[in-house]
C-alpha cells in the first residue's frame, strides 16, 4: 500500500502575477489593518507585509468609497515599486466588490452575508428555496462579468460565524452548512461559466474549520472540481494561543496535502503573522525558509548543555537554507532520530560531540567549543564538492 501523502492536485487560479495552486508554491498571505481611506499607511502596511514575505494582502472594503480608494492605494503601491496583488475584502455590499473587482486582483465574498436577505422563516418550501438560489444567481452574475473582464479571482469564503438564516435553517449552524452555502456560490459561478475561484472555511474553533474543509473538498471530489483551497483559523487570537490555534488548524489541513494558500490571524501587528505562516510551511515540509534544527529534550544521559548548544546552532547556521541539522543529548537515540538529517551534533563524553554527516561520524569527539566552526566547515566544503 503505497502511504505517501501528496498535496492534493487543484487548478491555477491567476491572482495578478501570482499563482495559487497547481504545481506553485503553497502561498502566504495576511491583511491589512489600517482604515482603507487612509492611502498612505495603508499603503506602508502592505509594503511592510511584502517585505517580509507576504505574496498576497487583502484590505477591506466595507462601503463604495474604500472600494474606490483601492485605486489610489495600487496606484502608490506601482510608484514605490510594488506589485504584490491586492485582494478586496467585501461584506454585506455587492456594490463595493462590483467597483473593487476593476481595481484589484482578487475580491473575497462571504457566501453569508454577500446576498442573502435576513429571515425569521423557519423553513422554506423547496420552491422558495431555489427561488432564492435564482436571485443570488442575478446579483452575483454583474461582478462576475467584471471579473471575468478585468481576469480578477474570486474567493468564496464562508465564514462559521456569519451563516445565512437561510442557510442554517436548512442545515443547522453545522460544518456541513459551511460547504454547503459555498457550493452553493460555485455551482452558481459554474453556470455563469467563471473558474477563477478559491475556496475557504473559517471558524475561530479548529476542529469546526478542520471539518468544514474536509467536508467541502469531499464535496467538490464528487463533483470532479479541483479548486485550491484557502487555510486560516479566524480570529485565532495573540501571542501563543494564536500561533498554536494556527498551527494546528492549518498544519493539520497541510499534512493532509489540503491547502494551496493560507493566512495566519493575529490580534497583532499583521507583519507578525508572516514569519508564523513560514514556521507552519516548513514544519509541513511544504516550503523551505531556513535551515531546519531539530533537537531532543535531553535526559540525565546527556553530557553538556544541549540547550546552549542548540541556540548557538541555530544562530550560526539558520541562514543555511534547506540544511537539516540534528542536535540530540547522546548516543543512545541520537544516531537512529537523526537519520533523515543532513548533520548531527551529539552528545559523546564530557563537554564533548560527534559530528555526523548524512547518518555517518565524520568527526568523533571534539571539543564543544570548536564544535560549530568545524560543522560550519564541513557544511561548506561539502557545498563546494556539490556545485
Amino acid at each position: 500500500m503505497n502511504l505517501t501523502l501528496t498535496r492534493r492536485q487543484t487548478s491555477t487560479v491567476n491572482v495578478g502575477s501570482v499563482g495559487i495552486g497547481g504545481n506553485n508554491p503553497i502561498r502566504i498571505q495576511s491583511m491589512t489593518n489600517t482604515d482603507t481611506m487612509n492611502t498612505v499607511a495603508t499603503a506602508q502596511q502592505v509594503m511592510a507585509l511584502a517585505d517580509v514575505g507576504c505574496e498576497l494582502v487583502r484590505i477591506t472594503a466595507s462601503d463604495t468609497k474604500s472600494a474606490e480608494n483601492l485605486y489610489n492605494i495600487r496606484n502608490l503601491l506601482v510608484q514605490k515599486g510594488y506589485d504584490i496583488p491586492l485582494i478586496a475584502d467585501i461584506h454585506f455590499n455587492p456594490k463595493a466588490a462590483e467597483i473593487a473587482a476593476s481595481i484589484v486582483q482578487k475580491v473575497r465574498i462571504n457566501p453569508g452575508n454577500y446576498t442573502d436577505r435576513p429571515s425569521n422563516t423557519v423553513s422554506l418550501t423547496e420552491e422558495a428555496y431555489n427561488g432564492e438560489l435564482q436571485r443570488i444567481k442575478e446579483r452575483l452574475h454583474p461582478l462576475i462579468e467584471i471579473c471575468k473582464r478585468h481576469n480578477t479571482a474570486m474567493r468564496i469564503g464562508t465564514n462559521h460565524g456569519s451563516l445565512s438564516q437561510r442557510i442554517i435553517n436548512r442545515y443547522g449552524n453545522t460544518p456541513f452548512a459551511m460547504a454547503h452555502s459555498a457550493m452553493e456560490f460555485v455551482r452558481i459561478c459554474k453556470t455563469l461559466k467563471y473558474e477563477s475561484l478559491v475556496l475557504s472555511m473559517k471558524s475561530s474553533n479548529v476542529r469546526i474549520m478542520n471539518l468544514a474543509t474536509r467536508l467541502l473538498v469531499s464535496m467538490l471530489d464528487k463533483d470532479g472540481l479541483n479548486y485550491p483551497i484557502h487555510l486560516g483559523v479566524t480570529e485565532a487570537g495573540e501571542g501563543e494561543d494564536g500561533r498554536i490555534r494556527s498551527a494546528i488548524g492549518i498544519g493539520s489541513l497541510l499534512c493532509l496535502g489540503i491547502g494551496d494558500t493560507i493566512r495566519v490571524s493575529l490580534t497583532e501587528d499583521p507583519v507578525a503573522e508572516i514569519p508564523v505562516a513560514q514556521s507552519i510551511l516548513q514544519a509541513a515540509a511544504c516550503r523551505t525558509y531556513k535551515a531546519e534544527i531539530i533537537s531532543c529534550p535531553s535526559c540525565g544521559r546527556t553530557r553538556y548543555d544541549i540547550q546552549r548548544a542548540v541556540k548557538e546552532v541555530k544562530n550560526r547556521c539558520e541562514h543555511l537554507k534547506g540544511v537539516k541539522i540534528a542536535v540530540m543529548g547522546c548516543i543512545v537515540n541520537g544516531p537512529g532520530e537523526m537519520l533523515d538529517a543532513d548533520y548531527g551534533y551529539i552528545g559523546s563524553l564530557e563537554g564533548k560531540v560527534h559530528l555526523y554527516r548524512k547518518g555517518e561520524l565524520a568527526f568523533a569527539n571534539v571539543e564543544e567549543a570548536k564544535a560549530i566552526d568545524i560543522l560550519l566547515e564541513m557544511i561548506d566544503k561539502d557545498k563546494k564538492t556539490e556545485q
